[in-house]
């Protein structure tokens, strides 16, 4: 067997260039190649926020852009370092992002998955964006994540729980904060089996979508591991508003 020279850091470097050849997203011109989609080259930069400003996660989407316009404003400052004064970070300086004083462009998702990946192609082609951010939607995150792998953008999933969105749907460009539906299960079954015990029937009623389906798996996995027996999985509508004709079955169910 040959020797070589490779080191861990020629290697990891080598096959970046490598996969950037075979894998450059189209978005990219010849002139931009060899940079990153959308660099800034002026005294701002953009960033985009894709949010259900509209359908039933609209309420869920205002919240999300309140708090993204707020960020906006710690990063940007306005001579207090970018924080309030009842707040200090060793991070913020107030000068935006890397001296570049940070805008942003808004976009509706729908809560549909068509309707968030056009939102967010149009931020990235047409204003510039160098990431978008957003969700409220599991199914919607995934969607825009997968488009900004293509063009070469960083996804920032602000508000998703499905376990896939960074499991099997997971992106190099994709990155979470929010806990997902393991996450929450693994706390949540210690709690449950502290206050009603391990001899219990559990009832599931689920949103019909990435998040419910797997917020359920984990769910039922946590409690029948614990010994909690599952008597019904029922998966409603994503739009669902009026949950009436499910409450019986429930109620009877023994759960």
């Amino acid at each position: 067997m040959s020797t070589s020279n490779l080191t861990r850091r020629g290697l990891i470097k080598n096959s970046a260039i490598a996969g950037a050849g075979f894998a450059a997203p189209t978005i990219f011109t010849a002139s931009s190649a060899a940079a990153y989609t959308n660099e800034p080259t002026g005294g701002s930069v953009t960033l985009g926020f894709n949010v259900p400003q509209s359908g039933p996660y609209a309420d869920e989407g205002a919240d999300e852009l309140r708090a993204y316009e707020l960020a906006v404003e710690h990063l940007n400052g306005g001579g207090d370092g970018g924080m309030m004064n009842t707040f200090s970070s060793k991070e913020l300086t107030g000068n935006g992002i890397l001296g570049k004083k940070v805008e942003f462009v808004t976009g509706d998702t729908q809560t549909k998955s068509d309707a968030a990946r056009a939102s967010a192609k149009s931020m990235i082609e047409k204003d510039g964006a160098v990431m978008i951010t957003g969700g409220s939607s599991s199914g919607v995150a995934i969607a825009v994540q997968g488009l900004c792998q293509e063009a070469g953008v960083i996804f920032m999933a602000g508000l998703t729980h499905s376990n896939d969105t960074t499991g099997k749907d997971k992106k190099a460009n994709g990155f979470r904060h929010f806990f997902n539906g393991y996450m929450s299960a693994a706390a949540l079954a210690p709690v449950l089996q502290s206050l009603y015990g391990s001899d219990r029937n559990a009832y599931h009623l689920t949103a019909d979508y990435t998040w419910g389906w797997t917020q359920e798996e984990s769910i039922a996995a946590a409690t029948e591991a614990m010994g909690w027996n599952t008597v019904n999985k029922v998966r409603t509508p994503l739009a669902s508003t009026d949950f009436s004709s499910y409450i019986a079955p429930v109620l009877n169910s023994g759960a």
